[in-house]
C-alpha cells in the first residue's frame, strides 16, 4: 500500500506536486514535537491518498499526525479489488500497524489518541473498523429496487463485478477512540444492528444533494443508528464536494468530481475547521 503522511514541522515549506495537485509542505523533513494524536485517512471508491491532502494538512497544522493509504485494489488505476470492500477495513488497520511500529517518526505519536477519517467507502471503511458490522446480502434486494443506483450500477463495469454476496466479517481495532464519517457508501448494509458495537465520537456528514450515495440510505441510515453523533448537513452540496477542492488538472480530466454545486474551498474552510474541533475535542 503506498502512503503519504503529513505532520507538524518547523522546516520551511515549499509549492510541491502532489498527483493532481499542489500543495505547500516540507518534504521529508524532520517531525517537531512529540505526543501528537494520529489520524488515519480512508478514500473513496476509485480514489487515491491525494483526495483529502487539504484535510489532512489543516489537521497537521493543529498538531496532528496524518496518514492516508491508497487502498489496494480500488484506486483510479487499479479497481481489481474494488467489490472486496469488507477488506478495506483490514488495509487500514494495517496502516494504522505502520505508523505506529514502522515509521519513522513513530516516537512522535501518541498511539492513546488515534483517530480515522472516511469518505463515501471510505466512510464505510471507517465503520467497520471502528466495530460496524455490515450485512451484504442486503446489496442484491437493494439494487432490485434500485438498479439505476450508483452503488448498483457499479457492479456492472468493467472487470468489477458483484459485491460479495455473504455475511463477511470485517476487521475491528479498538484503538480508534473517535472518527469522522463523510457521505458512507452502503450505509443500508449497517441496518438495523450492523453499528451496535460501535460506541466512540462520532462525525458524520452528508451532502443535501447528493446523487452518488441519495438520502435517506446512507448517511442517514447511519445517523438513525447513531443518534448521538454529531450530525452536519450540507447545504446544496454534491456527493464529491467533500473531496479536496478540485485543482485545473483535475477538473480536465474527471469533470464528474468537480461539480460546481457550492464553493468548494468555503466549504472546506468550514469542514476543515469542524473536523479539527472535533478531533480535538475528542482526542484531547
Amino acid at each position: 500500500m503506498a502512503v503519504a503522511v503529513w505532520y507538524p514541522s518547523e522546516a520551511s515549506e515549499a509549492d510541491t506536486p502532489l498527483a493532481l495537485y499542489r500543495q505547500s509542505v516540507a518534504v521529508d523533513a524532520p517531525v517537531s514535537g512529540r505526543r501528537h494524536p494520529l489520524v488515519v485517512i480512508s478514500h473513496g471508491t476509485g480514489g487515491s491518498l491525494a483526495d483529502h491532502h487539504d484535510t489532512a494538512h489543516a489537521l497537521a497544522r493543529a498538531g496532528f499526525v496524518v496518514a492516508a493509504l491508497d487502498h489496494t485494489g480500488d484506486t483510479h488505476t487499479d479497481r481489481s479489488r474494488t467489490m472486496r470492500i469488507t477488506e478495506r477495513p483490514t488495509q487500514l488497520i494495517r496502516l494504522i500497524d505502520y505508523m505506529t511500529t514502522t515509521w519513522a517518526g513513530r516516537e512522535a505519536i501518541d498511539i492513546r489518541r488515534i483517530g480515522a477519517f472516511g469518505f463515501s467507502s471510505g466512510g464505510f471503511t471507517v465503520l467497520g473498523a471502528i466495530g460496524g458490522e455490515p450485512d451484504m446480502l442486503k446489496v442484491a434486494p437493494y439494487c432490485a429496487g434500485h438498479p439505476r443506483a450508483y452503488t448498483c450500477a457499479l457492479q456492472q463495469g468493467p472487470g468489477i463485478g458483484p459485491f460479495p454476496a455473504s455475511v463477511t466479517p470485517v476487521e475491528h481495532d479498538k484503538r480508534i477512540r473517535a472518527a469522522v464519517v463523510a457521505a458512507p457508501a452502503l450505509g443500508f448494509t449497517f441496518e438495523p444492528t450492523g453499528l451496535k458495537a460501535v460506541t466512540i465520537p462520532v462525525q458524520l456528514w452528508r451532502a443535501e444533494q447528493d446523487t452518488v450515495l441519495p438520502h435517506p440510505d446512507y448517511a442517514e441510515v447511519v445517523h438513525r443508528m447513531l443518534p448521538e453523533a454529531e450530525y452536519h448537513v450540507v447545504p446544496g452540496a454534491e456527493h464529491f464536494d467533500f473531496m479536496t477542492p478540485c485543482s485545473d488538472a483535475l477538473a480536465k480530466v474527471a469533470a464528474i468530481i468537480c461539480p460546481k454545486s457550492i464553493d468548494r474551498t468555503a466549504f472546506h474552510q468550514e469542514l476543515n475547521a469542524e473536523v479539527v474541533r472535533f478531533f480535538e475535542r475528542t482526542l484531547r
